[in-house]
């Protein structure tokens, strides 16, 4: 493809934003980095090495290990994604727990981790032909991305879906323990001073607690066409 443009997909836990990101991905043949997963990744780091807990969060120490930290994507073909890895090693599974959940965002409120994060980041996007989902692609990583998308739903359906794929996974919680984990990240998302959860100016909002994964594919696709057709 000729015209590879950036798009760049941003909104709140839980609503599909990676899920979107994969499929336009595949169907463009473009790169897809799940920024969230690098954020779990640090934030699983600091729980391996006891900087957080639910009582206390070392700030200090979890900074000054930064240089410790290596993240890198790893195509899995069997499952047509790339997969995280921390220090080598795949850390996947792991960091998609509810126990990382409760401290993804706090870790994310670190300036030193987000900084060190949308260096690597843009770093990737520089040649253009990339899907990225997150937080602050559209604001801050890639503020000249030729889409930006804005995704939302209500928490409860964002609770529930999020419910239904840890239960699904084997995971033992409660709908309402969830619920509090989004009510808890949407907060912190939104308020954090270096880079909060803001839509876009020039984003595209997409309310999906109503649209099948297929619609609302077809309604990203379709932007995502037009933009490519007069670029």
């Amino acid at each position: 493809m000729i015209n590879k443009i950036t798009i760049a997909i941003d909104g709140f836990s839980s609503t599909g934003k990676s899920t979107l990101a994969k499929q336009l991905a595949q169907q463009l043949g473009y790169i897809y980095v799940d920024t969230g997963a690098m954020y779990r990744a640090v934030a699983f780091f600091a729980m391996q090495n006891q900087y957080i807990s639910i009582d206390s969060f070392n700030k200090v120490e979890l900074v000054n290990h930064l240089k410790n930290i290596s993240l890198e994507f790893k195509f899995n073909n069997e499952l047509g994604f790339a997969e995280m890895y921390l220090n080598g090693q795949n850390v996947e599974k792991e960091i998609r727990t509810i126990e990382v959940s409760a401290y993804v965002s706090k870790v994310a409120e670190v300036s030193e981790v987000r900084s060190k994060l949308v260096e690597q980041q843009q770093e990737m996007g520089k040649n253009k032909g990339i899907v990225m989902d997150g937080r602050d692609i559209g604001t801050v990583v890639f503020p000249d991305a030729e889409l930006k998308i804005f995704m939302t739903a209500s928490a409860a359906t964002r609770a529930q879906r999020r419910f239904d794929e840890l239960v699904q996974k084997g995971d033992a919680v409660t709908y309402e323990e969830v619920l509090k984990n989004v009510e808890e990240r949407d907060y912190i998302d939104t308020h954090r001073k270096d880079s909060p959860l803001v839509m876009a100016e020039d984003a595209v909002e997409i309310d999906n607690s109503h649209l099948s994964r297929e619609e609302q594919f077809q309604v990203v696709l379709d932007l995502v066409n037009a933009i490519i057709a007069t670029n």
